[in-house]
């Protein structure tokens, strides 16, 4: 056993008890410690009168304080910076670099490379219409809004690039290869719509989505859900401000079915939770490597009915915590 992987009490009793005139063989078999750990703790402590483990001086950095304070500088002053530009920076000022030698010097002032999460481009008008539908819909009832939007799921898409701990020797093993087709890899778009009470239908578009498209998906699917559900007639339904959801056709049928439309300000997937339902039924689908469109298709109506209706309620409550964000944020982006 080292010393070092010895608790610190530990170490301090058997300096302790060498102290006070008891042998190796004694402090040994009194704390069941081997006697050659004894020994090697009081060694060190004779050394160094302290049995902690003392800083070592390392190699000394390449960088000056100058400089690094100068990369510190232009990167908090550009967080997108790449390592590129900042070696070029250090050959200007004399003290040329190796991409690595920066970012150890940054990674000591806490900086560390992230990747940029990606958010909708806001204007001026954008984040005053969030403010205000934050703070005008803070008390609405939840619990009623039926919510609707539409994605993108690719085959292959998420597999491009994908680590996997393995033996040498096993590289063309089936666990550790990722299924690819020869002309592209292909996606479905998929329409859903969730409450509290859990996930209504999901449908597939097939082609390029029209308001016609729309209305009929919104007549064969909306109101059913709604039933399966047991929302009743009143509840609220949110959609987006795409031009096909906000277009002539979609309206009247809307309005034929006595629909009430909750108003959405443009810009603002992060005041739909639907978003994070989305993503769970990605990474349920991705697992089970689906290996043409028709099973992808399969797989996605199989994963959404799965998804938990606790989770969707979770989801839910935490509009409250979305809105108080924009508020926050005075209708900037926020971290949902």
């Amino acid at each position: 056993m080292k010393s070092k992987e010895l608790s610190v009490d530990l170490q301090d009793r058997i300096v302790s008890r060498h102290k006070s005139g008891e042998g190796y063989r004694k402090i040994s078999a009194a704390l069941k410690v081997p006697m050659s750990t004894v020994a090697s703790i009081i060694r060190e402590w004779k050394k160094f009168e302290n049995t902690r483990t003392l800083p070592r001086a390392g190699r000394p950095s390449k960088l000056s304080d100058r400089v690094r304070r100068a990369l510190v500088r232009e990167v908090t002053k550009n967080p997108m910076v790449t390592l590129s530009e900042l070696q070029r920076s250090s050959v200007e000022r004399g003290e040329p670099s190796r991409r690595t030698t920066i970012s150890a010097a940054i990674h000591q002032s806490g900086l560390y490379g992230t990747v940029a999460r990606q958010k909708p481009l806001l204007s001026k008008r954008h984040m005053a219409a969030r403010l205000e539908f934050a703070k005008r819909h803070s008390q609405i009832m939840r619990n009623k809004i039926f919510r609707s939007d539409e994605t993108k799921i690719e085959l292959f898409g998420v597999n491009a690039r994908r680590h996997v701990w393995r033996k040498p020797g096993t590289t063309h093993h089936q666990a550790n290869t990722i299924p690819t087709v020869k002309h592209g890899d292909g996606s479905i778009m998929l329409w859903g719509c969730f409450s509290a009470a859990g996930t209504g239908r999901l449908v597939r578009i097939k082609g390029k989505m029209t308001a016609a498209m729309y209305r009929d998906i919104l007549d064969e699917n909306l109101l059913q859900s709604a039933l399966d559900l047991r929302l009743g007639c009143r509840f609220i339904f949110q959609q987006d401000n795409d031009p096909k959801h906000t277009a002539k056709i979609s309206k009247e049928w809307l309005q034929d079915n006595s629909v009430n439309v909750l108003e959405w300000p443009s810009q603002s997937p992060d005041l739909n939770p639907i978003e994070h339902l989305w993503r769970d039924l990605k990474m349920a689908v991705h697992r089970r490597f689906p290996s043409n469109l028709m099973e992808l298709e399969r797989c996605c109506k199989e994963e959404w009915a799965k998804l938990a209706k606790d989770r969707c309620a979770k989801l839910v409550d935490s509009d409250s915590k979305r809105l108080e964000a924009v508020i926050a944020a005075k209708g900037a982006s926020t971290k949902y």
